[in-house]
């Protein structure tokens, strides 16, 4: 789960960022615009960028309040709270005038995390009807471009707020949208959702400096960022790839003058390497390697296959792609690192016998290449199938190499990046709370996310100023094949730390472990992540009475041989979705503290649970596992039980 955009500043744009202040004109954040919707009961903050000393005023829903910028350019003005409502124009008047339109008052919610939060509704379940119907004057978009920063940021590099219509929803996050659409469904009041993630990235970037200092696990990383020297970094960037360049690089680029001359099928291939596909290029001799990487590789079709086109599946690419087949362009796409690439190529393009296939892959930090499942990769028609896995021709595009700071620095190179960058640009924009889908990457740390997600959660409330705001959590869905057997889990670990979370105030959790998908870290249902995370929403941030949880343990009582389990969150009573009342997912342990499946059943609202294997039972988990298959423990409302375990047995993430 790598990044899937980089990172989009260099050096000069940090510069321009904090040196926006020289400026002749009165400028603003990206974050304040036309069609953004602003706090509602909150004392509002409109700032930006002028000549020292020079006056600014803004006019806003009959408020006039002027200030002038300080000895670096900095401007403030504070407006009184005011209740939800508008549209409303906005005059910002200094040497020149900025004119912002259809502005709304409501709430504000941060939606952050890593790739289930940035996955948008046009990928996922529905996804053209749910972007039909997504016409929602009062609903605003705004997504945070992806932003690297070693310091704290002064602002973002783009962006712009948008109202929510079949156009603009389908790339917006799918889980953000679920949730702001429930709510201002349910308060008819205007909801402004602030979409600011990078998929595969670590807790750890999202935290401030100060915060993730106190961490004795990051102390080095941090103190390295501090010191870090971008012109050391590249010469060391380019010696490293000094070698593989000259093995694998041509003198010419793959591209010349707009014609892929390297998708020619009859280009010479003396000087190309080997490479054994699917792989990310990294584990194949490419080490440390970002830019551009070519394949080729022939396949033979019968004449009747040519006359009826075939499907070319390659599996997943990291992260772009740009396919040829017989020098004819097959398709493309753009910053997908884990999409399948499923490309139709019509009869006119093939021939009986020998076809050629040429993909340039664009890589743009961490690992690249065409990998993923061998099975994907293949040439179909009907019942016709060729196997595309195993040897493939590459060459370097070394005109096309990253060797700059972007590359230097990716999300999760060191700590607290990601905050500097997209999350410190917005502090000064009042919100309602933040909701949260992130933990994928540290599974494997899943006792140190005990720490850092309340650390997280913390810092975020210290460095905005609300108080403690509303947080949710999406606890990650089932996923991998589901075992056998009972045993330890990563996963079932890093829920287990998101559950403990729950201990802060004003905090929720929309539990997932019904609808994630074996084959896939995406499941596509995110309308339930969604609506799961405004139940929690409307009971905890606006105190309405509606049950908003599945049943969550309390204790564990020993009655006989069986093992008697008390929940609360039960709503309307505990239920058992199988039509014979056998409750899955549970497993018993004696002194010994290996588990073995067990029987389990509903009894009011307790579930009993007995295992014949065991005959001392002193310990009992429910659905701990990556993936613990078909759990059916609800309650009455729909809301699934949350995976425990009643042991403190150490994990496999212990110490890590």
């Amino acid at each position: 789960m790598k990044n899937s955009i980089p990172a989009l500043i260099s050096i000069t744009a940090v510069l321009l960022l904090t040196c926006s202040t020289m400026l002749a004109d009165v400028t603003l954040p990206r974050i304040l615009g036309s069609n953004m919707v602003l706090q509602r009961n909150h004392e509002l903050k409109i700032w930006g960028w002028a000549d020292k000393g020079e006056k600014v005023t803004v006019h806003f829903n009959d408020n006039v309040m002027s200030t002038r910028a300080d000895h670096d350019g900095n401007w403030m003005v504070l407006l009184p709270a005011m209740k939800a409502g508008g549209p409303y124009n906005m005059k910002i008047r200094g040497r020149n005038i900025l004119e912002l339109e259809n502005i709304l008052i409501g709430d504000v919610w941060i939606c952050s995390g890593q790739s289930n939060m940035e996955f948008p509704v046009g990928r996922g379940r529905n996804a053209e009807e749910e972007a039909a119907e997504a016409n929602y004057h009062g609903l605003r978009l705004f997504t945070v471009p992806n932003n690297v920063q070693s310091e704290p940021a002064g602002d973002i590099p783009g962006g712009e707020w948008v109202e929510c219509n079949p156009e603009t929803v389908v790339p917006f996050s799918a889980v953000g949208y679920f949730f702001g659409r429930d709510i201002h469904k349910e308060l008819k009041v205007p909801i402004g959702l602030i979409s600011t993630n990078w998929g595969g990235t670590v807790i750890e970037t999202w935290i401030s400096m100060e915060a993730i200092r106190t961490v004795p696990d990051f102390r080095e990383q941090v103190d390295e960022l501090s010191n870090f020297d971008v012109e050391k970094a590249v010469a060391k960037k380019r010696a490293e790839l000094k070698t593989i360049v000259e093995k694998y690089a041509a003198k010419e680029p793959g591209i010349q003058n707009g014609h892929a001359v390297w998708a020619d099928p009859d280009l010479d291939l003396s000087g190309w390497g080997k490479m054994e596909l699917p792989a990310l290029w990294e584990s194949r001799g490419l080490e440390g390697l970002d830019g551009v990487v070519w394949f080729r590789r022939t396949f033979d079709l019968p004449a009747d296959v040519a006359r009826r086109g075939v499907t070319l599946s390659l599996g997943p690419i990291d992260d772009s792609d740009k396919t040829w087949v017989n020098g004819k362009k097959a398709g493309e796409t753009i910053q997908k690192y884990d999409q399948d690439r499923n490309y139709q190529i019509p009869p006119e393009t093939l021939k009986a016998g020998r076809n050629v296939i040429a993909v340039r892959v664009e890589d743009t930090g961490g690992g690249g290449g065409i990998w993923g499942d061998p099975e994907k990769m293949k040439v179909t028609s009907e019942e016709f199938e060729i196997p595309l896995a195993g040897e493939w021709d590459f060459r370097v595009s070394p005109a096309e190499l990253s060797l700059d700071y972007m590359n230097l620095i990716g999300p999760n190179s060191y700590p607290t990046l990601l905050y500097n960058g997209m999350i410190h640009p917005l502090l000064n924009y009042p919100i309602m709370g933040a909701i949260w889908y992130q933990g994928e990457s540290n599974a494997g740390r899943a006792y140190q996310y005990r720490k850092l997600l309340p650390l997280m959660i913390g810092d975020w409330r210290e460095h905005w100023k609300e108080g403690d705001f509303p947080f949710f959590i999406v606890q990650l869905a089932n996923f991998m094949a589901p075992p056998k057997e009972p045993g330890e889990s990563s996963w079932a670990e890093l829920r287990e730390a998101q559950s403990m979370a729950l201990s802060l105030p004003m905090t929720g959790m929309a539990v997932t472990i019904d609808i994630g998908e074996e084959n896939d870290i995406h499941p596509k249902d995110k309308q339930d992540v969604g609506h799961r995370l405004a139940l929690s929403a409307l009971k905890i941030a606006y105190g309405m009475d509606i049950v908003y949880s599945g049943p969550v343990f309390r204790g564990m009582s020993k009655e006989g041989r069986h093992l008697v389990l008390s929940f609360d969150h039960v709503g309307s009573g505990l239920v058992c979705r199988d039509r014979y009342g056998y409750v899955k997912g549970f497993a018993v342990a004696g002194p010994d503290r290996v588990f073995h499946w067990a029987k389990a059943a509903v009894q009011g609202d307790e579930v009993w649970v007995d295992c014949d294997g065991v005959e001392n039972p002193v310990a009992v988990r429910y659905g701990w596992a990556d993936n613990p298959d078909d759990l059916n423990l609800y309650n009455a409302e729909g809301l699934p039980a949350s995976p425990f375990r009643t042991d403190d047995w150490p994990g496999i993430t212990a110490g890590k």
